[in-house]
């Protein structure tokens, strides 16, 4: 057996954070696990980063942001994710499909019928086991942002740096609808997604998420149980 996880939530949740952690937990485990993170995780991935989240490239249309985005992930899905799942491993993304549905679906306004065979065709239909989302205003976790990218003090200290891209710049109004979209996709999944409050501790979130996350180990053969 295999377990495909995905980490979601709103610019400033902390999600990278907690995806590196509960990485960290699990191979110190001897689990077989891998960590990569959208747009990106791959060679071709990593290109198509730099030019969708570049803040030089205001005049990018949406249509060209959600085909970049897809582009980025069936590499990442056929390079990476699907492989290893075959392989009986344990597979952390730091975002995957839902955030294309929340952010240039809710939040840009593309129709989420013709998102959906976009991302069919760019994943195969994989589909994650586990979504964890990290629930935060938008508002609030923006100004985590600015606060980390100021050199200010940060509410809460963070496993990861921060970086300030071309969707993070968008007005608050946009950001607003990419978090009530979340809310309409966990609606309509609720045995996927597992919310948690992303104002509490790092340590007290990483244990929660590690709780849930735990059942699903029992079907995962450890390196040391590896012939």
């Amino acid at each position: 057996m295999s377990l495909f996880l995905t980490f979601e939530g709103p610019e400033g949740s902390g999600k990278s954070t907690q995806a590196r952690l509960l990485y960290e937990s699990l191979h110190a485990r001897r689990f077989p696990v891998v960590l990569v993170r959208e747009p990106g995780g791959t060679r071709i991935g990593d290109l198509i980063r730099r030019i969708v989240l570049d803040l030089q490239h205001t005049e990018m249309a949406p249509t060209t942001e959600t085909l970049l985005f897809s582009a980025a992930r069936a590499q990442l899905v056929s390079e990476v994710i699907r492989p290893y799942l075959e392989q009986g491993g344990i597979v952390l993304c730091d975002r995957y499909a839902d955030s294309t549905y929340a952010y240039q679906g809710y939040g840009l306004g593309r129709d989420l019928a013709e998102l959906r065979v976009i991302t069919n065709a760019a994943t195969g239909g994989l589909r994650p086991d586990i979504t964890v989302y990290l629930d935060l205003s938008a508002e609030e976790g923006l100004e985590r942002k600015r606060r980390k990218r100021q050199g200010l003090p940060p509410v809460e200290q963070r496993a990861v740096p921060v970086e300030w891209n071309r969707l993070d710049a968008r007005e608050l109004a946009y950001h607003e609808r990419v978090e009530s979209g979340y809310r309409e996709l966990i609606s309509a999944d609720p045995a996927r997604w597992h919310v948690f409050d992303a104002r509490l501790s790092i340590e007290s979130l990483a244990a929660q998420i590690e709780a849930v996350v735990e059942p699903y180990l029992a079907t995962i053969r450890t390196l040391e149980a590896t012939p």
